[in-house]
């Protein structure tokens, strides 16, 4: 019998369900955007709210002020990627959406799920980037 270490690597595409599975304990992920300077990426906390992820940044965070500044009251085109992986066995997953982020007005902001921020101070500028795809990978051995 072969040893977990000799045993081949298998890379798996993932359906949009198990994506979504993957991704619901929350955690942290990275938004990804155009911040007009070019593509940028941003670690954040997040939250699953169907097949949306909600997220909160400082209102004084180059995030905020450049999702805000590119489409004022509308939706900026942006990925989110989450990913688990395991030094050791060489094995994890990724998953990918993409679509519209829009600042959350008062009102969806009192119906949102909540996030907490792990960095300190306030992080009162709230997000949700709604995937219009869902993407996955998993690498594991057989």
């Amino acid at each position: 019998m072969a040893s977990e270490s000799a045993a081949r690597p298998v890379l798996e595409e993932l359906d949009r369900a198990e994506c979504l599975r993957l991704i619901a304990p929350g955690g942290i992920g990275r938004v990804a955007y155009d911040d007009g300077e070019g593509p940028t990426v941003v670690p954040v906390n997040y939250v699953v709210d169907g097949e949306s992820v909600i997220f909160r940044t400082s209102e004084s965070a180059r995030l905020n002020r450049s999702l805000l500044a590119l489409v004022p009251s509308g939706q900026v085109r942006a990925a989110f990627e989450i990913d688990r992986f395991d030094p050791v066995t060489r094995e994890g997953w990724s998953v990918l959406l993409r679509g519209g982020a829009h600042a959350l007005s008062d009102e969806e902001r009192e119906s949102a799920i909540r996030v907490e921020p792990w960095a300190p101070g306030e992080r009162g500028a709230w997000f949700c980037l709604a995937a219009t795809e869902i993407s996955g990978r998993r690498l594991h051995r057989s």
